[in-house]
């Protein structure tokens, strides 16, 4: 797949890749997987030396992990890796029999006031709705899988230019030079590859400058644990000495890029907490903001964007690493399919069009929630009705739904409900589930009553799909589903299949008439 080239700035030899990705994050990691899993060759390039973090091994590294996230681990054989759910509890949410389940701009809900029943497509053997992990936990999961499959991961080189023409793309680090056939740009908020391929990133500017400190406090005692929203801002104390802060100050400070000393620290501290804590030691500070920006278009010519290079906002309620794996799981078999020669016309221009609303809904669920947390009479009072709202079954529910992602869906023009979203993990009769049927990454065609005709007409795509026959113990009422690779209903019957509507979806997401290589 990949044929050897002269380097004229080094004197090495190396590929012309399929892929090379900007960033070894988890997003840029995740999707290397995706890629060398479907059997393309992947390089990734990390401007930063070591992929160890002091920010990353804190409580601040700590992420939730939503629905959809833990589906696409579970799905390709990752989700038994995690293991730091196993050992701790989420430190910002109380335990015991009124759980908390998560919050909305720091106003919580709780499990027990939560409606599962609502939710009629997650079956009882569905995975967790959310589980907390860490940023080096991810990473050191989705590197250890993408190193067994291949993939050539250069830390210490960072993408200083690039240029694209309709075949591929020249990626320049330092005096060494790239190629390959597709560049994605998985590099974070201050997107290198964004900003070269001149994206537009349109949005709004912040609210605030949040801080994330580990300190040391003379009288911690004056701290109340947890999110505690104040008249003049936000702090959270997770563990003793670890403080996130909000200041309303419209992103001044962090703008500012002046040294966050520990007066500094201390003054906000106080004056958001409205305490006269005193701190005694500043050993960790970084500053962030709710700054919301969004690319206005994923793709420019052979170069794409995933993870916070598309997208950017407050991290409230951890959705930013979530919508980033979503990102690199809804790309990466579609990437593959067009660089193999079996992608259907417009497939890739799909990846926008599907994770495009995704990311503006997040982005609007942020501002949302710094718009009631302003410290002014107007935001308390919209800050008591959400409190109240809250507070109700329906309301819990609602909020459970959208932060842990259970009603996510792309819209694929279909009258069923099903297509468009995550596939429910059935259990077929021997015990194999759905999701165990999906590590390798394949088209599915679950046949509940095992059609014959069903089977024969479907062996034509066997190289992309494949057939699985038998019932389930719970079948929704259905008889047969076609799935994507990344685990999304393409089609679905009720009763005995429409073989029009199964060969536009198979025609749509799987077939080619031209086998011509990408």
């Amino acid at each position: 797949m990949s044929t050897i080239i002269k380097n004229h700035n080094s004197t090495d030899h190396q590929s012309i890749y399929d892929v090379i990705i900007s960033g070894a994050g988890p997003v840029g990691l995740f999707l290397a997987c995706e890629l060398a899993l479907a059997k393309c060759s992947v390089l990734i390039l990390e401007k930063a030396e070591n992929e160890h973090s002091s920010l990353k091994q804190l409580p601040f590294g700590i992420r939730g992990l939503n629905a959809p996230s833990i589906e696409a681990l579970y799905c390709r054989g990752l989700l038994e890796d995690l293991q730091i759910h196993k050992r701790i509890k989420n430190p910002h949410l109380k335990q015991g029999a009124n759980r908390q389940g998560g919050h909305f701009a720091g106003i919580v809900f709780y499990d027990d006031n939560i409606d599962t029943t609502q939710w009629k497509y997650r079956l009882p053997g569905a995975t967790e709705t959310s589980l907390i992990s860490e940023m080096e936990e991810l990473e050191r999961i989705f590197t250890r899988r993408a190193e067994t499959l291949g993939v050539t991961i250069r830390r210490g080189q960072a993408i200083t230019d690039f240029h694209q023409t309709e075949n591929g793309v020249t990626v320049q680090s330092a005096d060494q030079s790239f190629q390959a056939k597709w560049l994605v740009g998985c590099d974070g908020s201050r997107s290198i590859v964004r900003k070269l391929a001149g994206f537009e990133f349109a949005g709004t500017e912040p609210e605030f400058t949040g801080y994330s400190t580990k300190i040391d406090l003379l009288d911690p005692e004056k701290l109340s644990p947890g999110r505690n929203v104040t008249p003049t801002g936000m702090y959270l104390q997770s563990q003793p000495g670890y403080v996130i802060i909000q200041d309303f100050d419209s992103g001044a400070f962090h703008h500012s890029k002046k040294p966050v000393t520990l007066d500094h620290v201390q003054e906000v501290l106080r004056r958001v907490s409205n305490t006269d804590v005193t701190v005694t030691a500043l050993h960790i500070a970084t500053t962030w903001t709710d700054r919301a920006r969004q690319a206005t278009s994923y793709r420019n010519g052979r170069v794409l964007l995933a993870g916070d290079a598309a997208h950017i906002h407050a991290p409230l309620g951890g959705q930013g690493l979530n919508l980033g794996l979503g990102d690199a799981m809804n790309l990466g078999w579609k990437l593959a399919a067009t660089i193999k020669g079996e992608a259907p016309e417009d497939l890739l221009n799909s990846y926008d069009t599907e994770r495009y609303p995704i990311g503006e809904q997040v982005l609007d669920w942020s501002r949302a929630q710094v718009a009631i947390m302003k410290p002014n009479p107007h935001a308390q009072a919209l800050n008591a009705i959400f409190r109240d709202l809250m507070n109700t079954r329906d309301g819990a529910t609602y909020f459970a739904s959208r932060v842990w992602g259970i009603n996510t869906h792309y819209n694929l023009g279909s009258n069923h409900p099903l297509p468009g979203r995550s596939v429910p993990n059935f259990q077929l009769e021997n015990g194999t589930t759905i999701g165990e049927l999906m590590h390798y990454g394949h088209g599915i065609l679950l046949d509940f009553d095992a059609d014959v005709s069903l089977k024969t007409y479907v062996d034509e795509y066997s190289d992309q799909i494949k057939y699985i026959a038998g019932p389930a113990r719970e079948q929704l009422g259905l008889s047969a589903l076609l799935i994507r690779p990344d685990g999304i209903i393409a089609w679905a019957s009720d009763e005995k299949p429409d073989y029009t509507d199964l060969h536009q979806a198979i025609a749509r997401w799987f077939t080619v008439n031209s086998k011509i290589k990408q």
